[in-house]
Parts: C-alpha cells; structure tokens; sequence
C-alpha cells in the first residue's frame, strides 16, 4: 500500500477531489499554506494500493497542469506601490509516494 501526499492550490483542489472520488478513490484535506506569494494550497492524503499509483498520478497531472498567470509586482522598497504586471508559472502540483506497512481504520 501506498501513501500519496499531494499539495495544489486551492483553485485546483475541487476539480482534483471530484476526479478522484469519480474514479473512486478517498482523500483526506489538509489546509496548508506557503509557495510563492503564500497562496492557499490543499494537501491531499490519498492511500492506494500500489497497483493504483499510475492511475491516481494522471487523474492529478490532467487536472493540476501548471499555467501561466499575470500578477502586479510589488517591490519591497515601495510596497504599496504596484509595478509592472509579470508572468509566473501557477498550478501544478507537489506529490510524494511512500510506502505505508500498516493501515488501519478504526
């Protein structure tokens, strides 16, 4: 068995939870923070068998794609002054696969 921690923004979270509860797998929701700008973030705990990893590793990658997204720029000698819009790379997600030698649901 397999322990999959996911971490994705927020803005992709739903779509991620629906997917997998589509294909019939369960995850448990943390609320985390941090990255860039602090943004929210949702960290997925999904326990799979080990045969299952491929599946659940594309149902994130189809819907946690990484995009482009235009942000002010904020300077921190000036912090309330905004500067030029820039682009960054949003989405995607963070995911480790480790292996779990006992499971119980009590």
């Amino acid at each position: 068995m397999k322990l999959v921690i996911t971490v994705v923004e927020d803005n992709d979270v739903a779509f991620l939870v629906e997917a997998l509860v589509d294909k019939g797998f369960q995850a448990t929701k943390l609320a985390s923070t941090g990255g860039f700008l602090l943004q929210g973030n949702t960290t997925l705990l999904i326990g799979v068998e080990d045969e299952q990893i491929e599946e659940v590793l594309s149902i994130i990658r189809s819907t946690c794609a990484p995009r482009k997204k235009v942000i002010p720029q904020i300077t921190p000698e000036l912090p309330t002054a905004i500067g030029v819009p820039i682009e960054i790379e949003a989405g995607g997600a963070i995911v480790f696969v480790i292996d779990v030698n006992q499971f119980w649901k009590l």
